[in-house]
């Protein structure tokens, strides 16, 4: 089959440190199960501005073409698309790229993040990019929610897409670890983000001040320096690559990363997958995934104490563990496939 993503949520080099790597996880997916992917990335310059993206200029990137508008894709947009490709399957993922495969006139599946959902609830955005967002969904084949907690807001707004609504979830690449609790060892806790705010990882500072367990925080951002002076207890590692995560993952007991506004969120899955307790914020993200005290925990204050003292960590462990067989990369392409 020969697929095109359009969408503007695509890094384009490997040292894109902030750029997700959700939607090149899928396309890679897809080209592993024999499929032929290409991809548009139109980039509207003023908001790539506003959120501080990396910028660069229109053409060819391997299978990417970047293609800058300075305005919101007014006018002929067609002009600028050098890519020759005729697909059997288009999905576009994020406003920009809905906007942009919907004013093609193209038979498109649209793919929903909480970025969506902000637009379509934000009245900053009302007076453009909410109008074409709604004539977007109208207009799709297929509505592919990002997670069951995305899905379920999108329908509350537009309860009229529930029969095309499906959920297209992610999937994991790395080993799956099956582990044991050691209650003879310190504690390890681990925590692996962005250092924004939203990500709340100064409550985990706060929470693991006065127990005796190891902190250690992998990422950078404009929270560094702040959480950095909350506490000389964490170890702070910076940003890593991949497989060092992978690693320190192994290493740690428990992964604890109370965010909120998070899509999905691979990193849960991959912490499940390298065989610790899992905590997440409960109704957001992968919530519809980890089930509180059966194969991980939600945030609250006292959580982590309490998975100390807990009696049943081992089966919590083993729950997450076959849990996690059911969200491979394979799988999570499979599903999005067949759901189209």
């Amino acid at each position: 089959m020969k697929i095109l993503v359009i969408t503007d949520l695509y890094p384009i080099r490997e040292n894109e440190k902030f750029t997700p790597k959700t939607i090149q996880n899928f396309v890679q997916g897809w080209e592993n199960l024999g499929h032929e992917v290409r991809v548009i990335k139109p980039n509207f310059l003023l908001n790539s501005f506003i959120r501080k993206k990396p910028f660069y200029k229109s053409g060819f990137y391997g299978n990417v073409e970047n293609i800058n508008y300075f305005l919101p894709f007014l006018g002929d947009i067609k002009k600028k698309i050098k890519t020759e490709f005729e697909p059997d399957k288009i999905i576009a993922h994020m406003p920009s790229g809905i906007i942009f495969a919907n004013r093609l006139g193209l038979d498109f599946v649209a793919g929903v993040h909480v970025s969506d959902l902000e637009v379509l609830t934000n009245p900053l955005y009302s007076i453009y990019f909410k109008t074409e967002l709604e004539k977007a969904y109208k207009n799709s084949r297929k509505i592919a929610c990002r997670s069951e907690v995305v899905k379920s807001k999108f329908l509350k707004l537009y309860p009229e897409y529930k029969d095309k609504t499906f959920v297209c979830y992610s999937g994991i690449s790395c080993p799956i670890v099956k582990k044991e609790w050691n209650r003879d060892t310190k504690i390890k806790v681990l925590v692996c983000a962005n250092l924004i705010k939203r990500k709340n990882v100064d409550k985990v500072i706060k929470e693991c001040e006065n127990l005796d367990v190891e902190l250690t925080i992998i990422g950078d951002g404009k929270e560094f320096e702040y959480l950095r002076g909350m506490s000389e207890k964490p170890i702070f590692m910076g940003w890593l690559e991949h497989e060092k995560v992978l690693e320190k993952m192994r290493e740690s007991d428990i992964f604890a990363l109370p965010s909120v506004n998070e899509t999905f969120g691979m990193v849960y899955l991959e912490a499940m997958a390298s065989g610790c307790i899992t905590i997440c914020s409960e109704n957001d993200g992968v919530a519809g995934i980890i089930k509180d005290r059966k194969n991980g925990f939600y945030w609250r204050e006292g959580i982590i104490k309490e998975i100390i003292n807990y009696n049943c960590q081992n089966d919590i462990l083993k729950n997450s563990y076959y849990t996690i067989l059911n969200y491979t990369s394979e799988e999570a392409c499979l599903n999005y496939i067949n759901n189209m």
